[in-house]
């Protein structure tokens, strides 16, 4: 690739892209300043190497318009990222010349207003590693489908799909991803009208860190070999009708940071021993059926935030090690059968919210920070930032 610097055709194409486009200038942040005496290799949102346009970020940038085969952008063709996430493309389609920008690496339509038929021609940017059409329910993988989008993408390690209307069962997308997404990390398919069982040829995606399928009618178990993925640092299946027992082994992987199962009404499930050098910040499984008592190793996880158990059944006593848990902002424990006293939680400076309610919980809170009686509300807890949830009853 031999460019000079600021080719006068690239910042020619970059001006015709700029005139067609209708934007909102008191809100631009880039296009309003696009000026043509000035080099176009330093303009907001422009990217260049060796001279060449390679890079252009046009994300939230106040476009309110269609943007059809006839732009300028498909002529840019070196470029290798392309943002125009969160603006308003006026329900257009997306363009079926996306294929002309062969070189592209990363794509992000996401949130962007487009509508209808995702093209088959985005299947044919093979060099893909990133590809982002996340919407709100207004485009759809039907011809072609999820399979034939993916089929030829063999490089992409970061998918976000939610929001696109998919319609497929456990044995159709499961597939489509674990025999052509070899390399794939992060799965982004939340509200995307999908349906299990659980595929196992999904045990192949042995890169996967990040899965998020909130939101789609699943109605089956969650795979016990998703706790041999090692580098899983986030998995969110918040309202997706799982059912059966959640393995705990998943609770155990050494790099898992977040967990989000709640609304998921018929997931049973316990918790296993906590590893000494486990990651999870955020555990959230409210709304399930997830049981027993919670394990004394819970103090083991020193970077825990948020911990959401409302609604579940656990029972027995609130362990005594939650008193390491000093990085806490939410806790709630409310509508369980914990019983027994309520441990010390002075040492968590930075606690904000904690319900306890509908439980089973005796004595006092020990605390330097606040002295009161359980089953008594304290008003001034609030004056120390500290917002109060325990309810009488």
């Amino acid at each position: 690739m031999v460019c000079g610097k600021c080719p006068t055709n690239q910042k020619a194409l970059l001006l015709q892209l700029k005139n067609s486009l209708i934007f909102d200038s008191a809100s631009s942040t880039k296009l309003v300043h696009w000026n043509k005496s000035i080099d176009c290799c330093s303009w907001e949102g422009v990217t260049c190497n060796k001279g060449c346009v390679i890079g252009l970020d046009l994300s939230n940038d106040s476009i309110s318009c269609s943007l059809d085969n006839s732009s300028s952008l498909f002529k840019l063709r070196y470029l290798q990222n392309l943002n125009l996430a969160s603006n308003d493309f006026n329900s257009s389609e997306i363009p079926s010349e996306f294929n002309k920008l062969s070189n592209l690496v990363y794509l992000n339509l996401s949130h962007a207003g487009f509508q209808g038929q995702i093209p088959s021609t985005i299947s044919h940017l093979k060099r893909l590693v990133s590809l982002d059409l996340r919407n709100w329910y207004s485009l759809k993988l039907e011809n072609p489908n999820l399979n034939m989008l993916v089929q030829n993408l063999s490089k992409l390690a970061e998918l976000y799909l939610s929001g696109v209307d998919i319609s497929m069962k456990g044995y159709e997308w499961g597939p489509a991803l674990s025999f052509s997404l070899p390399n794939l990390r992060v799965l982004s398919l939340s509200r995307c009208n999908l349906s299990g069982p659980f595929d196992s040829s999904l045990v192949n995606l042995k890169s996967l860190s990040i899965i998020r399928m909130s939101n789609n009618n699943l109605s089956s178990p969650i795979p016990d070999f998703f706790a041999d993925f090692r580098n899983l640092t986030t998995l969110i299946f918040s309202s997706s009708s799982l059912n059966g027992k959640f393995p705990e082994r998943i609770f155990q992987i050494p790099t898992l940071q977040m967990v989000d199962l709640s609304n998921n009404f018929e997931l049973e499930g316990f918790f296993p021993d906590f590893p000494s050098n486990g990651s999870l910040q955020t555990l959230v499984l409210s709304s399930t059926k997830l049981s027993r008592s919670l394990p004394y190793s819970i103090g083991n996880l020193k970077l825990l935030s948020e911990v959401d158990l409302y609604s579940c059944n656990f029972s027995g006593e609130i362990p005594k090690s939650m008193e390491n848990l000093t990085q806490l902002l939410h806790l709630d424990l409310s509508g369980n059968r914990f019983n027994g006293s309520i441990p010390s939680l002075s040492m968590s400076k930075n606690l904000k919210t904690i319900d306890l309610s509908s439980n089973d919980l005796t004595g006092q809170i020990a605390s330097t920070r606040w002295n009161y009686t359980f089953k008594t509300i304290d008003f001034l807890a609030n004056l120390m930032n500290f917002q109060l949830l325990l309810l009488t009853y």
